[in-house]
């Protein structure tokens, strides 16, 4: 999610499928909506496993976000939900649990909760335990459902995990945990991983929580396995660039933008590291090598993370971010790196230059620098939609 009134937050969600299933039956779905500043998230679990349980948890997931965009009442959308799933041929009801978690800009929380393991909130490494509400789902048939609601402010360094049953019914029937790993196991647990590292990332938490969870059950967990955490803190600035200025007498305004820029820095593309360099006086070091053959090496420019060639090296970066997912393993080429400091920081600002390099006499030059500001484009889409960044861009 953005980043506002100076603080971040970080939502990051593992998961894992039972041993020899390809669906997985928990689906996690969000929503930002920016002119409301608000964030939504959805967490169902179908009954069942693979295909059919995937089915049903898409589906609650889906209008679960799509009832709390439209402001529709909590046990008012829930008893919709529930006509909507279909009954199995015995009669019985298929369903899903489901956990909505609601973020507005100004920190408020709001958490709606139907079947799914209680939601773990965290303020610093102690436990907080904000009043919970209940509300009767509608309808007559619903006799009995409930809905558990709780309400808070969220402040800097608090925490809250989200989870599905596979998490807290880990182990069950095992010597360790007889009855499950269970939700107070799974807080200490959470509690210890933020004492021995205080600013112990959301992807990094949610990660322990489901690799613990895989032990408890041998690594061969039984159940379809989600853990997610939302972390509020203090906003990791980064910069990019790619691309000179438009106008020459533009070079030094756009070097000292970046001069001034206090946070981790990366250029991607020769001729615009030659601009900062000779701009600010310094000087290119050793040409790092790739094992990569098709990648050109990158060179060390003082006060920067990285520079690599331009337009390849982006193509690639929207490449992985597209298909990006919890099992993917960055490798150490010019894109990847690119790529681990785009995701290990917040707010990107992105300067994109649009001059056309006239010395190449190349026709297709125009053509290059249109696809140089899509690629741009499609990255800062999927930066915001799927990884919740927050972007700065601008073009000159």
């Amino acid at each position: 999610m953005g980043t506002t009134n100076n603080y971040h937050v970080e939502i990051d969600m593992q998961q894992k499928a039972p041993k020899g299933e390809i669906a997985c039956g928990d689906v996690f779905q969000s929503k930002i909506i920016r002119e409301e500043g608000r964030t939504i998230l959805v967490l169902s679990d179908g009954i069942g496993h693979g295909i059919k349980a995937n089915v049903l948890a898409t589906l609650t997931a889906t209008m679960a976000i799509n009832y709390s965009t439209s402001h529709t009442k909590p046990e008012v959308a829930a008893q919709i939900i529930m006509r909507a799933l279909p009954k199995s041929s015995d009669g019985k009801e298929s369903y899903a649990t489901f956990t909505v978690i609601e973020i507005e800009d100004d920190r408020k929380v709001r958490i709606i909760n139907y079947d799914n393991p209680r939601v773990i909130i965290l303020r610093g490494n102690k436990e907080i335990n904000p009043k919970e509400y209940e509300l009767k789902v509608k309808g007559e048939e619903n006799v009995g459902k409930i809905l558990r609601c709780r309400e808070f402010n969220a402040t800097k360094e608090d925490r809250m995990v989200f989870m599905t049953d596979g998490v807290v019914q880990s182990g069950l029937g095992g010597t360790r945990y007889t009855m499950g790993w269970g939700e107070k196991n799974v807080s200490d647990f959470a509690i210890k991983q933020v004492e021995r590292i205080p600013d112990l990332s959301a992807t990094k938490l949610a990660r322990k929580i489901i690799n613990q969870a895989a032990m408890n059950d041998s690594f061969e967990l039984k159940d379809d396995t989600t853990c997610g955490v939302i972390y509020f803190r203090e906003p990791r600035n980064f910069m990019l660039i790619t691309g000179p200025p438009f106008y020459k007498i533009k070079d030094f305004d756009f070097v000292t933008q970046i001069k001034e820029f206090n946070g981790k820095k990366a250029i991607c593309g020769g001729t615009t590291a030659e601009i900062i360099a000779r701009e600010l006086d310094l000087n290119f070091s050793q040409l790092k090598h790739y094992a990569d053959a098709t990648m050109p090496p990158a060179a060390k420019l003082e006060g920067f993370e990285l520079v690599t060639e331009g337009l390849l090296t982006m193509g690639k970066v929207e490449d992985i971010l597209e298909n990006y997912t919890s099992e993917t393993r960055l490798e150490n080429s010019p894109s990847d790196e690119i790529v681990k400091l785009l995701l290990q920081h917040d707010v990107i600002h992105i300067i994109v230059g649009t001059r056309i390099n006239w010395a190449h006499q190349d026709p297709d030059q125009p053509k290059e620098m249109e696809i140089r500001k899509y690629v741009v484009k499609r990255i800062i889409k999927i930066l915001e939609e799927k990884f919740f960044k927050k972007i700065k861009a601008e073009f000159v």
